[in-house]
């Protein structure tokens, strides 16, 4: 069994790996549940301020992955520029934020062929697409590119059409009707809950933009890194502030906030906004066919999640923090025993028939987006630290092969802005009267486990150095 990977990836595969791990259970299904929290305004804020965070550490990535590419990504620049306890925490936190989500995604997709079958036993569906997803992921490294290549494209044009025709829809009734807009005529429809509502939505947006960084994770099975890293990063960031912004901006202009078909209790997410906009103008085809698109978003999405964890994984163990039985590869280049190993969080999904479907969704998104601003601090502290051993080393910035923007405020403000929206989570819980153990337990379950493994691991370092 060989333990390395393939540079088989190209600059298009690169590009679409990062949208098709972003665009999916975010923006087509929990984007309406930030509509309906902090209205049109709030709703919108929250996912420019999130396009702006994720514009920042982008390109902090960006430098460092096309300096040194390497899969693993910024879980290596931790431990070699912050230092190796920090790297083996970012590790093991990445793995499981997107292990995490592979369930995250399986059990939306049981939720949306509810909408076709609601009286099938969610179990075969979440068997079913659990197995082609894993078969996808068996394929070689070219394989799995050009399979979420065309995934990914197909998302992208449909979200494209959605824009294009809810444009269509916001003139029309700009036009003929006296309550156009309605989420924009008034303060409350607006800035609806208030700062409350604000940071339960960043939370969600934060949700919806993971994936962004998936393009750093596969830079070590990339084509010219130097050339094609730069470029993915550059063409993704504009495609994914057009799709969230524009997308959500149709949505608030269109469906009121009030409307209870949006999510938010978690009881049902198979009415997405995408289904609410092409009922709006009347086509009776609508729910189905946006059902259809939207389940091939998500599965796109849990492949893109299930690749990634499974590369992560493979670099832990290759760095000695794992068992070495995660090293092996197959014939193809995939690390099939960390594939293994990812799958079995897939399995929670399975517990939608004791839990209730909405309610461990959301306890999944809860988990994994807390778990993806941990791994978006450890970007901006590892580029930050990165910048200042490259220079301290006499290395000059004109020979980096993508120079980030802003250095040092930048990755310093994405720091502190990923700091204070998950200490605001706290806020949201005990200061505004909506304290629940099982909330706060969902959103900070990752929080002390991961101080026990940075604690361990530190101490374990300073034994082996004493010794």
């Amino acid at each position: 069994m060989s333990q390395d990977l393939k540079r088989r990836l190209k600059s298009r595969h690169l590009s679409m790996i990062a949208l098709g791990g972003s665009l999916g259970t975010g923006i087509f299904i929990t984007s309406g549940s930030a509509l309906y929290m902090a209205g049109a305004g709030g709703a919108l804020i929250a996912y420019l301020i999130m396009g702006l965070l994720v514009y920042i550490l982008m390109n902090s990535l960006g430098e460092m992955a096309a300096y040194n590419p390497v899969s693993g990504s910024f879980i290596q620049y931790a431990s070699d520029y912050v230092s190796e306890p920090f790297g083996f925490t970012m590790g093991y936190n990445y793995w499981f934020n997107w292990a995490i989500t592979v369930a995250t995604e399986l059990v939306a997709a049981m939720l949306i062929m509810g909408f076709w079958f609601p009286h099938t036993n969610p179990l075969i569906w979440c068997a079913l697409f659990f197995g082609c997803i894993i078969m996808l992921n068996l394929l070689s490294v070219e394989n799995y590119g050009e399979a979420e290549y065309w995934l990914s494209f197909f998302k992208v044009l449909t979200i494209l059409i959605f824009i294009i025709v809810g444009v269509f829809v916001i003139l029309h009734d700009l036009h003929h009707s006296d309550s156009a807009m309605t989420n924009w005529q008034s303060s409350n429809a607006i800035f609806h809950g208030g700062l409350t509502s604000l940071f339960e939505v960043f939370l969600l947006s934060g949700f919806a933009f993971q994936g962004s960084e998936l393009v750093g994770i596969a830079a070590g099975e990339a084509e010219n890194p130097q050339k094609s890293i730069p470029r993915a990063i550059k063409q993704v960031f504009w495609r994914i502030l057009l799709f969230y912004v524009l997308t959500m901006f149709v949505i608030s202009c269109v469906i009121p906030y009030t409307d209870t078909r949006l999510l938010n209790s978690g009881n049902s997410v198979s009415l997405s906004p995408f289904t609410l906009l092409f009922a709006h103008i009347g086509l009776s085809h609508a729910a189905s066919l946006m059902n259809a698109v939207i389940l091939v978003a998500v599965l796109s999405a849990c492949n893109a999640d299930l690749y990634s964890a499974t590369r992560i994984l493979w670099h832990i163990s290759k760095e000695g923090n794992a068992p070495k039985i995660f090293r092996r590869t197959n014939r193809f280049g995939v690390p099939t025993t960390a594939l293994a190993a990812t799958a079995v969080f897939g399995l929670l999904g399975f517990l939608c028939n004791y839990l209730g479907s909405g309610r461990l969704f959301l306890w999944l998104v809860n988990v994994s987006s807390l778990a993806g601003f941990i791994a978006w601090t450890g970007i901006a502290v590892s580029h930050y630290q990165f910048r200042k051993h490259y220079l301290k080393q006499g290395h000059a910035l004109k020979d980096l092969p993508y120079q980030a923007k802003g250095y040092p405020i930048a990755p310093l403000f994405a720091l502190s802005l990923c700091l204070i929206i998950m200490i605001g989570q706290a806020y949201v819980l005990l200061l505004e009267g909506h304290f629940s153990l099982t909330d706060l337990a969902a959103t900070y379950i990752g929080v002390p486990i991961l101080a026990l493994i940075w604690i361990s691991k530190s101490i374990s370092q300073r034994r082996r150095l004493n010794h």
